[in-house]
């Protein structure tokens, strides 16, 4: 009785198996469905001019018909993985049972009992749980495939589907990855390898442990003799040791950039299945040329970072780092620093749309606001200066003063209005650029201005198309103004004072250019922000610990980073005069000879947490909180300029400095109370000049030495 029951749920067993069984082959795709189907989503990424850049997600190769796969290849797999493919229907009762007894030998599993039908049905309709119940869908489905497909086919799915490491799929993907060429081409070393990879990817890749990979491989060879497939001699011959690997592909800079404009693709479509086509605006060329830039001019020990824009918001070049396989932080969108004194882009915004124009005279003056005394670097004072004076020689007291004019928090909207996206504080230090920013906001808000006061948001992806079908292209918007034009034109007309005669003098690249430097205190950033002939760029160097750096001026390294880009980036693009032309500020009322000729003043303002004034009886302490540029100085980083003789600490002498400028009548004394200082060269000096090459030449063009205006640029 107990054996009839047993046997007649053996029968029912059977029949529910081949129910099942029937089911499921009549629910499998057809050959050809599985041939195409993918095993997950497949990015390439397209450069402006249709070049792959990267490749993300699953690598296939070519697909190779049963007939076109190597021998040797064949053999191999089935000689390692499932030496009774061509006997069993789907699932292998020895394989099985030695599985088992290997595991209650040892105590844990040690090998699987999968034939290669069954691997075929978990990759392309399961997962890898090692769960009872996938276990049992995989064997019905390694039935049905047996059923429905020829040994043959289910052995061409297989290797041309299974996952090989490093993102491969398919004995053709590996093959390349590996070796460099097609799967059509293996030896019987390369196939040993590549045949041996299958039970544990990560563990025998011969680009992560290549003697893990030949010990692996010499376990194939070894089991191909044991079944027939090869002789002992063909065994002895397979050179593994002697194989040669495709070189790694570098991981150069466009990884910054794609890292930061592929997450934007959740937003931007719904498709996460089929292999998609990714267009964007990177031009090439100009992230060869950014990444030099940034390489040759970063001072030892920094990082840089880099943002090019076009007119309609296009990233052409983004550089997150010196090196993106030593780190892959984007110093370009995710690092937030102080721009130091490139912030009073926005004072002079917000000053400009209340009715100031850069004519205007300000008066130049100790003034102290809630209790903060903001001091040019000079720490001197000019008297009355124009607007276009105070910005080329970036007086932070002018900007102070602004500020409280049109209100802290008038600029700080000012700002975020512009498109900066980080916290702005309002205490009145802030128009020294206290507040943290992004590289990428930054640039955005010179862009800003730089397309007549019409927002200008960034973009890297232009369309995006699946299986030939576009399914997102980007609209440019140009329906946003942000400022009157005439606000963008005088701000435009600052910003090209500050390049031609001003802080930013060595981002001059021989055509009209508008930009503005950024120090912060004790040299921590430097930054220059400009544009030209429509494409907007934006430098920032520093340290990732925010440690200070010897002789980091805006006015210096970024600024010859900046020329380093953007005059071969521009080489090619019509020269653009700026809507205004060039005014040249009164360079005779600087501040005094001393601030200009002498030694550099490398003190800040020492101010507090609050930005509150320090005794200034006592040792200046850089801080943070003090920020601002400085004047390009001669030195050994440029050539073009004389260096001047060693100065004292204090002050030059007046006939070293009547002798290098030419100059030899008497010192005019200077009148009491803030009048503004002169000196004996007519006010009209510069029309005897000439422009040239982007700057005004004169014959005492070369004698002029600047002095540091940290904290004033």
């Amino acid at each position: 009785m107990f054996l009839q029951l047993c046997v007649g749920i053996g029968v029912l067993a059977l029949g529910a198996l081949a129910i099942a069984v029937y089911v499921a082959m009549s629910q499998l795709p057809s050959f050809d469905s599985l041939k195409s189907s993918p095993n997950g989503q497949m990015i390439r990424v397209h450069a402006a001019d249709g070049t792959v850049i990267v490749s993300m997600g699953p690598s296939f190769g070519e697909w190779l018909p049963y007939g076109q796969i190597p021998k040797v290849m064949r053999d191999a797999t089935v000689s390692v993985e499932d030496r009774r493919f061509r006997s069993h229907i789907g699932v292998d009762p020895v394989g099985i049972a030695r599985s088992v007894k290997v595991r209650f030998d040892r105590g844990h599993w040690t090998q699987g009992g999968s034939t290669i039908t069954q691997q075929l049905a978990r990759t392309v309709f399961l997962n890898n749980q090692k769960k009872f119940g996938r276990k049992f869908r995989e064997g019905i489905l390694a039935f049905a495939l047996e059923w429905k497909f020829s040994k043959d086919q289910i052995l061409e799915l297989y290797l041309n589907k299974v996952y090989y490491g490093g993102g491969a799929y398919g004995i053709d993907a590996a093959s390349r990855k590996f070796f460099g060429h097609g799967a059509d081409h293996l030896s019987l070393a390369e196939a040993a390898v590549i045949a041996g990879l299958v039970k544990a990817p990560s563990n025998y890749s011969p680009t992560a442990d290549a003697e893990a990979a030949m010990g692996r491989a010499g376990v194939v060879l070894e089991t191909m003799q044991e079944t027939g497939a090869i002789t002992a001699s063909e065994a002895a011959d397979a050179d593994v040791s002697g194989l040669k690997l495709a070189p790694e592909p570098k991981q150069n800079s466009v990884r910054y950039f794609t890292d930061w404009a592929l997450p934007q693709l959740d937003t931007l479509i719904d498709e996460t299945t089929e292999p998609l086509e990714v267009w964007t605006t990177l031009d090439l060329n100009m992230q060869r040329q950014a990444d030099a830039a940034i390489r040759a001019n970063a001072p030892a020990g920094a990082q840089g970072a880099l943002v090019a824009l076009d007119r309609g918001g296009e990233v052409r070049a983004m550089v997150g780092g010196k090196d993106y396989v030593s780190s892959i932080y984007n110093r370009a969108t995710q690092a937030v620093r102080q721009p130091g004194s490139a912030f009073k882009l926005f004072v002079y915004l917000a000053a400009l749309e209340a009715g100031h124009k850069p004519e205007d005279s300000v008066v130049d003056e100790p003034v102290t606001i809630q209790g903060w005394s903001p001091r040019n670097d000079s720490r001197r004072n000019s008297g009355a200066v124009s607007l276009r004076t105070a910005f080329a020689y970036s007086l932070n007291t002018i900007a102070a003063k602004l500020g409280q004019e049109v209100g802290f928090n008038t600029v700080a909207d000012m700002a975020r209005r512009f498109g900066i996206t980080t916290p702005v504080n309002v205490h009145p230090s802030m128009v020294l650029g206290t507040s943290e920013v992004r590289v990428i906001d930054m640039t955005r808000a010179f862009a800003s201005v730089a397309s007549k006061g019409v927002a200008v948001t960034p973009y890297g992806i232009t369309r995006v198309t699946a299986n030939g079908q576009t399914i997102y292209t980007h609209e440019v918007d140009r329906s946003h103004v942000l400022v009157a034009p005439y606000v963008a034109a005088e701000m435009t007309d600052l910003l090209q004072t500050a390049v031609n005669t001003g802080t930013g003098r060595a981002a001059q690249i021989g055509r009209p250019v508008a930009g503005k430097t950024g120090t912060t205190s004790s040299s921590k950033d430097g930054w220059f922000l400009g544009f030209s002939s429509g494409i907007t760029t934006g430098v920032w160097m520093g340290r990732d610990d925010a440690k200070p750096i010897a002789g980091l001026h805006g006015g210096q390294a970024p600024a010859r980073a900046w020329a380093a880009f953007m005059k071969p980036a521009t080489a090619n693009r019509p020269i653009e005069q700026f809507d205004t032309k060039v005014t040249l500020p009164e360079w005779q009322l600087e501040p005094d000879e001393e601030s200009y000729f002498g030694q550099p003043d490398n003190g800040q303002m020492a101010v507090d947490a609050d930005g509150n004034p320090i005794d200034p009886g006592e040792p200046p302490v850089p801080t943070d909180a003090q920020t601002g540029d400085a004047i390009p100085r001669p030195d050994a980083d440029q050539p073009e300029t004389p260096a001047a003789p060693p100065a004292p600490p204090q002050q030059m002498n007046q006939d070293w400095i009547d002798r290098v400028t030419g100059r030899n009548q008497p010192r005019q004394e200077q009148p009491a109370g803030r009048q503004p200082l002169t000196r004996d060269v007519p006010r009209d000096r510069y029309q005897d000049g000439r422009y040239q090459d982007g700057r005004y030449q004169d014959d005492r063009n070369q004698d002029r030495r600047y002095q540091d205006d940290r904290p004033n640029q």
